[in-house]
């Protein structure tokens, strides 16, 4: 289960609404896009929500984490640490990954094969090629 993290909260009354700001660091772990290794990621996350004191029927003007006075700092956090993720999830920025011929980790055993394999499902139009 993960610890509890250490988060800054500040809220900002306005004249015109109510500007809230989060600010944490989240570590992340979880399997490398490329090797399949671990991986883990600091994320740093600063969000911002606003929440105008009149916004009529405007949803630009309100925050969905403000309901009845209660903010949800559980699901707006965690909103913001799926926004802030990159694409993919690395162990390292060179990461080589995993050999497309063998499966090896190429971070482990780098390597190239001579001889590109060939499929059997392609064999008889192979033959048939070399024929003409």
């Amino acid at each position: 289960m993960p610890g509890t993290v250490p988060a800054e909260l500040a809220i900002t009354k306005a004249s015109t609404g109510t500007l809230f700001q989060l600010k944490f660091a989240a570590r992340l772990h979880g399997p490398c896009y490329r090797c399949l290794g671990d991986a883990v990621l600091e994320v740093p996350i600063a969000a911002r929500e606003y929440q105008a004191t009149n916004p009529g029927e405007s949803d630009e003007l309100r925050t969905p984490y403000l309901v009845d006075d209660n903010l949800d700092l559980t699901g707006w956090a965690r909103d913001a640490i799926a926004l802030a993720l990159p694409d993919k999830i690395l162990c390292r920025p060179d990461c080589a990954g995993l050999c497309a011929v063998c499966g090896k980790n190429l971070n482990d055993e780098p390597h190239t094969h001579d001889d590109e394999p060939t499929e059997s499902r392609w064999a008889a139009l192979e033959a048939l090629r070399e024929k003409l």
